[in-house]
């Protein structure tokens, strides 16, 4: 299973902001240099994660975003469902329905690997995916590329 480049960029930005100080707050546009994306689609991203509360956004001169308090326990596997959506791996009813549909072995056996897939991500915590020596490397990001 591949994950959208939706999802990839927030979970991402969700570790960038988790290794902030708890006063320190960062920006839509800075998160995007560090991640080397354009800002515009990080604000996307943002605005996605600010609705599951994962985010928290405050505006005016000392404003910025950081990480909601208790997100740092957020199961990965949750973030992953919630941005990616209940939908199957392949699209087998879609415009163009696949004639094999009614009796496939393989739907299930594909139903059954996205759930393991899930499975995998579901114990771990933003806080388990921002530790050592993960945490340093995000440190070190530096304003990059696109604009």
């Amino acid at each position: 299973m591949q994950l959208t480049a939706f999802t990839d960029l927030a979970l991402r930005i969700v570790m960038r902001l988790a290794v902030l100080d708890q006063d320190d707050r960062s920006t839509t546009r800075a998160l995007a240099g560090q991640l080397h994306v354009r800002p515009a689609h990080a604000a996307k991203v943002v605005t996605a994660l600010q609705k599951l509360g994962l985010v928290e956004t405050q505006r005016g001169r000392t404003g910025g975003l950081r990480l909601a308090a208790g997100a740092q326990e957020i199961s990965v596997g949750f973030v992953v469902r919630e941005l990616e959506g209940a939908g199957e791996v392949v699209e087998c009813d879609g415009t163009d329905p696949c004639p094999l549909r009614g009796g496939c072995r393989l739907r299930s056996a594909l139903r059954r690997a996205q759930e393991a897939f899930f499975a995998a991500l579901d114990p771990l915590t933003i806080a388990d995916v921002t530790a050592a020596p993960t945490r340093r490397l995000l440190l070190s990001l530096t304003t990059g590329p696109p604009d």
